[in-house]
This record gives C-alpha cells, sequence and structure tokens, in this order.
C-alpha cells in the first residue's frame, strides 16, 4: 500500500516546485524529502519524477497519484471534521491568515469572544498578503483566511475552496487635515503627491485606475504595503492616499476623508477549504468574525 505520508511530499513537490522549498515548508531537510521520493518511486513501481534542466518535472503518473492524494487528504479531513463535530466541547487548532487591516480591526475583538465561549481553542494567526494566503489556504497551509478584493479585482478562485462574503468598506480619498485645501474631488488631486501599496497588488492596479479614469496618472512618491503607514504620511501632510473605512476602526481620523463619486467599496470575505467546512472550532471563529463585524458596521 502506498504511503500517505510520501504521497503528501510528491503532492507537495507539485504545488511548490522545488526540494528545497518542499523541506523548508514541512521543516524538513531536502536529503530526506529526496529519499522519501525515492521509496516513493519503489513502492509505485513507476517513474515520478525526471530531471528537467536543474528541476525536477512530475511525471503523468506522479500527477496522477497528485490528484488521488488531494482526495485522499479531503476525505482524511473531512473526517477529522466530523471527529471533532462529535465532541460536545469545541476545541484544536486553527490556523488563520489574515491581511493588515483586518488583523487590527477585527481580530481582537473576534479573539476576545473565542476566548470567552470556546478557550479550548487555539488560534494561531499569521498576516499575509490576500494572494498569497488564498494560495497557501487551498495548500493547507492554514484553515481559514480573511482575504480582501478591490472594485474589479476579483481575488484568485480555487478549486476546493468556499468563500463567504464578511463585509465591504468604502474606499474614500483621504487628504491631510491641513494644506491641500484646493483638493475637493479626485481629479483636483492631480499635482499632488500619492502614497500607494507596491506594484503587484490589486489596490495599486485599482488606485493608478482610478486616477486615469479620473484624467491622470497619480505622482506616486512613497510605497508601502503597511496602510498604517499610508494613514501617518497621509496626517502628517506628505500625501494623499485611497483608504478603506476599515482602517479607522478605533480611532478617530484627522484625515480629510472625500467620497469619490461612484462610491466604490472593497470586499471582505473568508475562505476555507470545503473538505473542513463543518469543523467546529472554524465555523465558530467564523461565528466570531462576523459578529465582531456587525457591532462595527452598526457603528458606520
Amino acid at each position: 500500500m502506498l504511503d500517505v505520508h510520501r504521497l503528501n511530499l510528491l503532492r507537495e513537490l507539485s504545488i511548490r516546485g522545488t526540494i528545497a522549498e518542499v523541506a523548508a515548508a514541512l521543516n524538513y531537510s531536502p536529503s530526506s524529502v529526496s529519499q522519501q521520493l525515492a521509496i516513493l518511486e519503489r513502492e509505485a513501481g513507476a517513474e515520478l519524477l525526471r530531471k528537467s534542466g536543474r528541476r525536477l518535472q512530475l511525471t503523468p503518473q506522479a500527477l496522477l497519484l497528485v490528484e488521488h492524494t488531494g482526495e485522499l487528504l479531503d476525505c482524511l479531513e473531512r473526517a477529522e471534521s466530523a471527529l471533532a463535530a462529535s465532541d460536545t466541547t469545541v476545541s484544536g487548532t486553527v490556523r488563520l491568515a489574515v491581511f493588515q487591516t483586518a488583523a487590527l480591526a477585527l481580530i481582537p475583538q473576534s479573539l476576545n469572544l473565542m476566548r470567552h465561549r470556546h478557550p479550548n481553542v487555539r488560534i494561531e494567526m499569521v498576516q499575509h498578503e490576500p494572494e498569497t494566503a488564498l494560495h497557501e489556504t487551498w495548500a493547507r497551509d492554514f484553515d481559514l483566511v480573511v482575504a480582501e478584493q478591490y472594485p474589479g479585482h476579483a481575488a484568485q478562485h480555487y478549486q476546493g475552496l468556499d468563500r463567504q462574503h464578511l463585509t465591504s468598506d468604502e474606499i474614500r480619498l483621504a487628504l491631510p487635515p491641513r494644506g491641500f485645501l484646493d483638493i475637493e474631488d479626485l481629479a483636483s488631486a492631480r499635482e499632488a503627491p500619492w502614497v500607494m501599496e507596491p506594484h503587484g497588488a490589486a489596490s495599486r492596479h485599482w488606485a493608478e485606475q482610478a486616477c486615469r479614469q479620473a484624467g491622470f496618472d497619480p505622482d506616486v512618491r512613497f510605497e508601502t504595503a503597511d496602510l498604517q503607514a499610508h494613514v501617518r504620511l497621509v496626517e502628517s501632510g506628505n500625501a494623499v492616499a485611497f483608504l478603506p473605512d476599515l482602517v479607522w476602526v478605533g480611532r478617530q481620523p484627522e484625515a480629510r476623508l472625500v467620497t469619490l463619486e461612484t462610491s466604490p467599496s472593497r470586499t471582505i470575505f473568508t475562505s476555507q477549504r470545503t473538505a473542513s467546512a463543518r469543523h467546529p472550532a472554524i465555523m465558530a471563529i467564523r461565528e466570531a468574525l462576523q459578529e465582531t463585524v456587525r457591532d462595527l458596521e452598526s457603528l458606520w
């Protein structure tokens, strides 16, 4: 019988591309991963890997095993969820990936709710960009992700991941509290210095397109993925920015906020593998996040 652990190593190689990356992700040595894959080839009685330049390429037989391994892991995950649901106490460890503004605005209260209602659940949170976090949740590095998508820039869908709407927050033009008094709308911000997220982020592409539709290319002098840095640069009088409403949770904005003509909104959602959809601990975290959002929306 084929070994599930070795099959999973083969699947990880198909996802990550190199033995070194598999070893780093699973805390093994590269030589250990290579040895286990060599044993799997002998067990399977078929060539699974062949060299293509400096990389290893999976054979058609290997890809067939990878497909079945995914189904097998889903089956095991459903069994684990059913077993957890049979207990009267909600417990276990949940690995959560979340982007920055959600980590600041939503996670603290949600953790408080979980601690009081389900003290036996251990939550491990990592801040990740949504695109990366969705892929790594699909790859089983995380159990649940809180992600975002900007208008006209839908986040990638992965087979086997569900998607549950959490909230939407409006994106506004943020101006310094003093100065820039001639800016009344987006079109009049053409000469202003901007802070935006780095190239490649959906928010950056959306922001540039919004400016171009208003008739100008933005003068982006500052780049950072940290929206709290955006806030500081705006409130200190050094830049203007597009900022979603969620960044102001827990504080009174000093910036002047201008509503954009189309009232664009960012969508925030949670996603998990459908195989773990009935796991009580993950369901409990989703419920806590939804309750946190309802409390916030009542204040907006």
